[in-house]
């Protein structure tokens, strides 16, 4: 339901916050896909703690090739009170300074005190760095206040980003605004909105599985490539207003579950007890379960003024839609012991918009040809996720997403991998580092009690 509105963050490394917003109207991004609900802040400050200097490494192309997509990032700064903190996080990519000191010293004869202030100004070139500033100032226990910005050296402009965020006993009511907003689409392409403005109210989910939420989105501006590319941006990006509501009802069943007793945590020995909780205690339990959901929603543009210049690209001004998920988990071990303690497979078939599929049915049953684009979303997607214990805490992780009814049949559409290094003394914290070959990215990432 989340991938309906457009505040479901997506991991990136091209943002110092370390996010971008998924696009509402394309398939569900991959589970490792999507970021951490940490701030990247909060994550520099503690996983700086692991690295040498607290400085972490990075890698995502930019648009100047010469500027190279390793980078390594810091937080510079931090100061906090009760109810306030404030930090100063920075870049650097090496690729380029180290280009231009090996041509000048090629050319040097003799060392003199002009060849080193030579040097010394491409350590001043502006396009290697990128700064941020980010501040949370707690309003009420039930409320906050959070501001940044962020300035690429090898960029026009800036990035400014507020949410004021307040939690209800059984709702959660946020309003953010970004300008620019950065998107992902589903080929992994950057889209740039001038301005992006939410407001949502989301419920929680209720013991009965029922979930809803609803809210208004205004795109300012018209949407900007990133990538220097020339196709069509997403019509749910085009600027004006829109209303939007969901409901979603959720279920699971255990078809068998080996509960943790008090003799797995501890263990009687000749020298004592030993406390021996799981790596991760979302992963502590061996078991094998069915879960799904089904949800609809409902939109309508309440500014419908869209851009394209394609004639037969046209955004509904009202609709309605139906999605649905079923997934199947399978999980050997319990995730305690050095080897070959943890093996889980999850498998999950996503129906995005049953509309846009039973579109494609129907042409198919009437041998109907069209020439206009194939939706994305006619297309149901498999994601299977394999998780394999290396050595003690640490777990190797693929995600992949297949399209099942592409003209192609079934066809590869995404893939991550990662590894993944438990941190017990969190209870269910884990150090992520992956990497995404379509998109040539990779960062590392802290993530607390996320599967």
């Amino acid at each position: 339901m989340d991938a309906a509105f457009w505040d479901l963050n997506i991991s990136t490394p091209r943002a110092l916050d370390g996010t971008a917003r998924a696009i509402p109207g394309e398939p569900i991004p991959l589970d490792r896909s999507t970021a951490s609900k940490a701030l990247r802040i909060q994550q520099l400050s503690l996983l700086g703690n692991g690295f040498p200097l607290g400085i972490i490494p990075s890698y995502s192309p930019t648009s100047r090739k010469e500027l190279g997509s390793f980078a390594l990032q810091s937080l510079l700064f931090k100061a906090a009170t009760s109810n306030w903190w404030l930090g100063f996080t920075g870049q650097f990519r090496p690729k380029k300074l180290v280009s231009d000191i090996k041509a000048e010293l090629s050319s040097v004869d003799e060392w003199e005190l002009p060849i080193l202030k030579d040097i010394g100004k491409h350590f001043l070139e502006k396009s290697l760095y990128a700064f941020g500033v980010c501040s949370q100032l707690s309003l009420t226990p039930s409320s906050s206040l959070l501001l940044s910005t962020e300035k690429h050296g090898e960029k026009k402009g800036r990035r400014l980003r507020a949410m004021l965020f307040h939690k209800l006993p059984e709702h959660d009511v946020t309003l953010e605004a970004a300008w620019p907003e950065l998107f992902l689409d589903h080929k992994g392409r950057y889209w740039e909105v001038p301005e992006s403005v939410s407001l949502d109210c989301s419920s929680l989910v209720s013991e009965d599985g029922l979930r809803y939420r609803f809210g208004l989105h205004k795109n300012g501006g018209h949407p900007r490539a990133v990538d220097n590319i020339t196709d069509e941006p997403p019509l749910s990006l085009m600027q004006g207003i829109c209303g939007k509501a969901a409901v979603s009802y959720e279920k699971s069943k255990d078809f068998w579950r080996i509960k943790e007793k008090k003799e797995d945590i501890i263990i009687e020995t000749d020298k004592g007890r030993i406390y021996r909780p799981s790596y991760d205690i979302l992963l502590r339990e061996p078991h094998a379960a069915v879960s799904g959901i089904i949800g609809g929603t409902l939109e309508a543009w309440l500014n419908n003024g869209s851009s394209s210049s394609s004639a037969s690209r046209h955004r509904n001004p009202f609709g309605v839609d139906l999605f649905g998920s079923l997934c199947y988990t399978f999980q050997h071990g319990k995730f305690r012991e050095s080897f070959g303690d943890l093996t889980r497979v999850d498998a999950r078939l996503d129906v995005s918009s049953a509309l846009a599929l039973a579109k494609q049915v129907s042409k198919v049953f009437r041998k109907a040809s069209s020439n206009n684009a194939r939706d994305v979303l006619s297309s149901p997607r498999l994601e299977l996720i394999l998780q394999q214990q290396v050595a003690g805490p640490i777990v190797f992780r693929v995600d992949s997403k297949f399209s099942l009814n592409s003209p192609a049949g079934v066809q590869l559409e995404d893939f991550v991998c990662s590894l993944n290094y438990s941190l017990k003394l969190l209870k269910s914290g884990k150090v992520v580092a992956w990497y995404s070959p379509k998109r040539k990215e990779g960062m590392i990432e802290l993530r607390l009690f996320e599967f």
